[in-house]
């Protein structure tokens, strides 16, 4: 008789790191990275409208799309993804909004928190648990992610530009940061 072995994919990893990193912090002087992609305009309109608010308080921001994740442009990508990290201080990173967008969201959310920056991934309502879900299996329950409308895309730049003003402080308080110097004395 041979023996076989079942694996428990709901098994906890022993390496996984439940803290979600460090805080974002007093965002003035800091670059603000937001990794964007192919897909979704929707995030595109809410990351320019959350960059200049970011900037109006006194942050720089820069930006990086993703591309195609095979072959040579996968690994193009991987490298600029690592180049991007290496030249901000915060990562704002989105969208998880299907399968596979949620699956390179959180990865390059999971590249980003284990290059020790404050680091939130950006998720729509329906994609939230399998967000979590990712990360918990990618070693980084504690990832943080913050939760926008679903549908989003599918809604007029004006509808999406009310979305982002209503979600910036709650994005904040997921990030831990805060637009000014805090007057702990007072």
């Amino acid at each position: 008789m041979s023996r076989g072995y079942v694996l428990d994919p709901t098994a906890v990893r022993t390496d996984d790191i439940a803290s979600p990193g460090p805080d974002a912090g007093l965002l003035a002087g800091k670059t603000v990275g937001f990794r964007l992609d192919e897909m979704w305009r929707a995030w595109d309109w809410i990351s320019e409208l959350w960059a200049d608010k970011f900037r109006a308080a006194g942050a720089s921001v820069s930006f990086w799309r993703s591309g195609g994740r095979s072959g040579d442009e996968g690994e193009r990508m991987a490298h600029e993804l690592k180049e991007f990290l290496t030249s901000i201080d915060v990562a704002i990173i989105g969208l998880a909004n299907c399968g596979s967008c949620t699956g390179w969201t959180v990865r390059d959310a999971i590249t980003a928190a284990n290059a020790g920056l404050p680091t939130t991934a950006i998720a729509t309502a329906n994609f939230e648990t399998f967000a979590h879900e990712i990360a918990r299996r990618g070693g980084r329950s504690g990832l943080r992610v913050h939760v926008l409308p679903y549908p989003l895309n599918e809604r007029l730049r004006d509808d999406v530009t009310d979305i982002g003003d209503a979600h910036f402080y709650p994005l904040l308080d997921t990030m831990g940061a805060r637009l000014t110097v805090r007057n702990d004395a007072a």
